[in-house]
């Protein structure tokens, strides 16, 4: 009788072939997770550069750029001030990102906005119909249906914000430069809209600190960017709000009312809080703010009002494309990417830091005046961060936040001599 040999593995065998499969497995992981990154990241990049690319289409066609803080007039039974809610005009604050929407592909969406709308949203019809260009858009009123479309061009795969209490979110903002101080009203007489021009005083205080390709409310063309467009930062990165306390996205108001906390207070709003801000940072968790800063630093009303808890969850970061309000559109170039959201004043137009950020590992992306994306280190040089943004700048003055800094400022004649990431 012929014994034949058994096959097969055995179980230590076994157990040591499964072991190196999970190892292998193990450190391929984060290489598969890098390369899906790197694929979003690219994907970012190219959104952004169709951004650059509309913008240029915009200006090419109307010989300007499209307004930051444009639209229809202002409704006065809405309490007689632009910082109202008003369902029949949009206080002209509007983000420069509405103009562009014929330009990425998205006619459609242009044809509603600029034709009345006898619908809601959810479908339902309204007794009266929304006016052309829309309502003002803000957080907790969700019923204007354009407003909360998600266009996939303002995405970045990286972001995986989605849904309420968010309206449409984008991930792609405006350069107001170094400063925001006299961004809220603009080159816009509060009381008066369109009707009657700005004081002599706000117009001084537009042309000082205004210094950004993006002015609030003003027309701007290329050939205000005396620095050459390579060297001035057209639109920034930010991320969208996750509900998560994280301090690049959720922005802590009225920092220079605290008590023992050292801010450089410039006397025309324009106190750079971020100075002193770690008080008000988790040290276990120094990318989240402290459980107790909000409620108590939620955005309010400029009479000290607290907002509507639906207007209050909506005022996070990226949270509405349409709105021209710094907290949904616009980034400043006074701090590094990356860094806390923290103001002077109540509210989502507040000066104070509005930086860029990104969900990408280590930077974030930059659009420059001549279309070209580049991507930026946390570490980039942002100069001194103490100097106030009011009378801490100088009239023509160099920027005093590094090269960030400098970058963001459009007719101040700074010299780049750094080579930037491509």
């Amino acid at each position: 009788m012929i014994k034949r040999p058994r096959t097969g593995f055995t179980l230590v065998e076994l157990l040591v072939v499964i072991a190196i499969i999970g190892i292998l497995v193990g450190l391929l992981l984060p290489a598969v997770q890098a390369a899906r990154e790197a694929a979003r990241r690219m994907s970012c990049s190219n959104n952004f550069k169709q951004v650059g690319l509309a913008v240029h289409n915009y200006h090419s066609a109307f010989k300007r750029l499209p307004m930051q803080g444009g639209g229809s007039g202002m409704d006065y039974l809405a309490g007689n001030t632009l910082a109202a809610y008003s369902p029949r005009t949009n206080n002209k604050s509007l983000s420069f990102l509405v103009g562009l929407t014929p330009y990425i592909e998205q006619q459609a969406l242009w044809d509603q906005i600029s034709n009345r709308i006898g619908k809601n949203a959810d479908g339902t019809i309204r007794p009266t119909p929304w006016n052309e260009m829309g309502p003002k858009p803000q957080g907790g009123h969700f019923q204007y249906g354009p407003w909360v479309t998600e266009i996939p061009t303002l995405r970045c795969p990286s972001d995986p914000g989605t849904g309420l209490p968010a309206m449409g979110r984008t991930n792609y903002a405006a350069s107001i430069g170094d400063s925001a101080v006299a961004s809220q009203i603009g080159m816009t007489n509060e009381y008066h809209g369109d009707y009657k021009p700005t004081t002599a005083d706000q117009a001084v205080a537009v042309n000082r600190w205004q210094r950004g390709m993006f002015v609030s409310r003003k027309s701007m063309r290329f050939r205000d960017v005396l620095d050459g467009l390579s060297n001035t930062i057209c639109c920034g990165e930010l991320m969208t709000d996750l509900g998560d306390n994280d301090l690049r996205s959720r922005a802590a108001f009225d920092l220079n009312q605290v008590d023992g906390i050292n801010v450089v207070d410039t006397g025309n709003g324009g106190t750079m809080a971020c100075a002193d801000s770690n008080a008000f940072i988790d040290p276990e968790r120094p990318s989240f703010w402290l459980k107790t800063v909000f409620p108590a630093h939620d955005p309010r009303s400029a009479d000290g009002s607290a907002y509507p808890s639906g207007v209050q969850f909506g005022t996070r970061r990226g949270f509405s494309w349409a709105s021209f309000a710094h907290m949904h559109s616009g980034v400043t170039t006074n701090r590094a990417p990356n860094t806390e959201l923290c103001m002077h004043g109540p509210n989502e137009l507040s000066a104070g830091n509005w930086s860029i950020s990104s969900r990408h590992q280590g930077g974030a992306h930059l659009l420059m005046g001549d279309g070209a994306v580049i991507f930026v280190s946390d570490s980039m040089d942002a100069g001194d961060g103490r100097v106030g943004q009011g009378d801490g700048i100088d009239p023509g003055a160099p920027s005093p936040y590094g090269l960030i800094g400098a970058l963001g400022t459009r007719a101040n004649r700074e010299v780049i001599t750094e080579q930037l990431n491509q």
